[in-house]
């Protein structure tokens, strides 16, 4: 590839899902940052496929608005100003309140969002001093690079590849995965890096490793991007604001990471790893591997779906990657205005992790309300604060990876709501209540489910360090998605008016129909065994815990 052709600008590498009606003909599959942010009207949402990618991008995305708006200031009339752009129904693409829009600011920082630049340029998210710092002949490679294959003597549960001829990703694929490595990189032992005669290979965990992250979504992503804005805090310096693309000068690995300065730094510039992407060149190599069939885009059905576009060639492919850390000493504690931060037992804030087991719904009275109640205290992402001034109708999605704190992933966790923000405390207080306790009985029940199934298996196996794993997971695949929608379904008989009296919840009927799909779980779990005397005693007896009572019974003693 030509050096420096590749402009995130320009070049169509975000994949997106357009609003029906969108006007335009043929739309593209994929679109650049300058179409993204002067069509972000016309866009419904991401399309990304790895959550943690959406997740990143959606970072990115936000700083670039904050800029081009000139929301990346505060003041008293923030909320104001944000106001007056949502009234315009797009993104200012000329001059706005002192700021150049999106052309402006694109033309300001053009050279810096390059993917390729080894002419001593700065690619864009890249550290280009890793290609002497580090061992050219011990590189990452791009099945490391994309999170999603197995890399070294790794297991290969999805596809087949090998480090020597690996499938080379397309950039679009590459750039997307650099970002989730620049949120959730894993710690630990990286490649080696020489700084100042010092070489080293461990690094720290990214700032959203193990994290699941909260997004306001409206009906365009031109709402959710000026929903996902937060207000300057009154400490920040904005002239030190900067987002890493934006740096004079690239940072030095042996000082301390630069300290977030306002809402841009925040949102970009907390990464802890390295990268630098290696353009595949097919001059000296040998031809690449097949991209594969999953990189071959749908034809669309009607006009306002994405157009296919062209096959991956020489040209579009990374061949290599570097990897490794980016400061060797700690940095700020973890902060992030999209997550939901709790307290341990011993006082410590932590984000509430990723699962892949747990239905959205059970993390909703967090989000809506302002005290939700539990010992952890958690405290409710600081993004719906003032999201809820974009409009009501704004959903919620939840973006993360479960994973880890070090280097394994487990699977990606990507959920969404309806539209919620009509039930937030501010709004409707009268339901705040009603919102906690009936996420209370669907979790109640659910846990007593657990613990029926537990004392069950012990007694039928006589065994109290029976491992009543099968039966565990048995239970909680028909129970929980069941009780998810009995939540949601009476979620939208909430009144949504002002009547402080009845919140119209039905509690004897919620506590009703979530016993019964606990019953209705428990008896299909255990059913195998109630055909003998021990099993449908073990049964019986445990069956109590649905109800939260537990029976004791008395035995005669044989003469």
């Amino acid at each position: 590839m030509p050096d420096g052709v590749y402009s995130l600008i320009e070049e169509p590498w975000i994949p997106v899902r357009w609003r029906p009606g969108a006007a335009g003909g043929p739309l593209p599959q994929n679109v650049g940052l300058r179409e993204l942010l002067l069509r972000a009207q016309d866009i419904a949402r991401l399309a990304a496929a790895d959550a943690p990618a959406h997740a990143a991008l959606l970072r990115v995305l936000y700083a670039l608005s904050a800029r081009v708006t000139g929301l990346d200031r505060g003041g008293p009339d923030w909320s104001e100003r944000r106001e007056d752009i949502l009234d315009e129904g797009r993104f200012p693409s000329g001059p706005v309140g002192g700021q150049g829009g999106v052309e402006g600011y694109f033309a300001r920082w053009r050279e810096r969002f390059f993917v390729f630049d080894p002419a001593g340029g700065r690619p864009w998210m890249q550290d280009p001093r890793l290609a002497r710092q580090c061992d050219p002949a011990n590189t990452a490679g791009v099945n490391k690079l994309i999170v999603t294959r197995p890399a070294g003597n790794n297991h290969a549960w999805f596809r087949h590849g090998t480090d020597a001829r690996p499938d080379l990703p397309t950039v679009p694929e590459a750039v997307l995965n650099l970002l989730v490595w620049h949120y959730w990189g894993p710690s630990g032992r990286c490649s080696a890096r020489d700084v100042a005669g010092v070489k080293s290979a461990s690094a720290t965990a990214g700032p959203l490793r193990t994290s699941l992250s909260f997004h306001p979504e409206g009906d365009s992503l031109f709402e959710t991007l000026l929903a996902g804005l937060v207000p300057a805090k009154s400490t920040d310096r904005h002239e030190r604001d900067l987002c890493p693309w934006e740096w004079e000068d690239l940072p030095d690995p042996d000082a301390p990471p630069p300290l977030p300065q306002g809402p841009c730094s925040r949102l970009t510039a907390r990464s802890r790893h390295a990268l630098l992407l290696v353009p595949y060149d097919n001059s000296t190599a040998g031809p690449p591997s097949s991209p594969g069939p999953e990189r071959r885009p749908a034809t669309p059905q009607c006009t306002n779906e994405p157009a296919p576009g062209p096959d991956p060639t020489p040209d579009l492919l990374v061949g290599d990657a570097y990897i490794t850390w980016a400061y060797r000493l700690p940095g700020a504690p973890r902060d992030d205005d999209f997550l939901i931060w709790q307290t341990s037992q011993q006082g410590n804030r932590y984000p509430r992790p990723a699962d892949a087991t747990r239905g959205l719904w059970r993390d909703l009275d967090a989000l809506l309300l302002l005290k939700p109640a539990g010992s952890a205290q958690p405290a409710r992402p600081a993004v719906f604060y003032t999201a809820q001034e974009v409009t009501d109708r704004l959903r919620v999605r939840a973006l993360g990876f479960d994973q880890d704190g070090q280097a394994k992933d487990y699977q990606f966790v990507d959920a969404s709501t309806p539209a919620v923000f009509d039930l937030a405390e501010e709004r409707a207080p009268h339901t705040a209540p009603a919102v906690g306790q009936l996420r209370q009985l669907g979790e109640t029940h659910g846990w007593r489910l657990e613990r029926a199934v537990r004392r069950a298996w012990t007694a039928y196996m006589n065994d109290p360090k029976a491992d009543a794993g099968s039966w565990l997971t048995d239970a909680a695949g028909r129970y929980w998605p069941r009780a998810e929608r009995e939540f949601w379904d009476r979620f939208a008989t909430l009144d949504r008016g002002r009547n402080p009296q009845d919140p119209g919840l039905d509690t004897a009927g919620a506590r009703k129909a979530f016993l019964r799909l606990a019953e209705e779980a428990y008896d299909a779990v255990t059913a195998t065994v109630t055909r003998t005397q021990r099993g449908a005693k073990a049964v019986s007896e445990a069956r109590t815990e649905l109800y939260g009572t537990t029976r004791t019974t008395s035995r005669k003693k044989q003469p």
